[in-house]
């Protein structure tokens, strides 16, 4: 397969969490990927659209984009908001860690990772969560 690519981009709002989850998952489908990779893609995006949608714009809302690129077995994803960003990314990195405590279980960058082989954050300007999974081999000897 060549490398194939999509945007979208949506106000952060909560409801646009599971339409961002179920359309990069069908998107990611193209590759033939086990169930339990398309659970761990979904639930990684799930993670960062809901990090952006709780945290990124206290005051009401705003853009949430999402960028995947299908490259071989992998697939790359961008999701980046133009929020307050994130002060401590190395306390929201760590499991339990929140940027509001007590509302929040603090888990949401952990799971990414959990999902994910490679996680990068950066929160200079708003905050742009880049994940990337490699898929195991197609199955049933399908030529790429």
């Amino acid at each position: 397969m060549k490398e194939n690519e999509m945007r979208l981009e949506f106000p952060s709002r909560p409801e646009n969490v599971a339409f961002a989850r179920a359309t990069v998952a069908a998107f990611a489908s193209q590759l033939d990927p086990t169930l339990p990779e398309l659970a761990d893609i979904s639930t990684a995006v799930s993670e960062a659209v809901t990090n952006a949608v709780v945290h990124a714009y206290p005051e009401g809302e705003g853009p949430v984009r999402i960028a995947v690129r299908l490259a071989g077995r992998r697939v790359i994803i961008e999701v980046a908001d133009e929020g307050r960003g994130i002060a401590d990314i190395g306390a929201a990195r760590r499991f339990g860690g929140s940027t509001r405590p007590g509302e929040r279980m603090g888990i949401g960058l952990s799971l990414i990772e959990a999902c994910m082989d490679r996680v990068e954050v950066n929160s200079s300007r708003g905050t742009c969560v880049h994940m990337e999974k490699t898929l195991g081999e197609r199955r049933g000897g399908q030529d790429d």
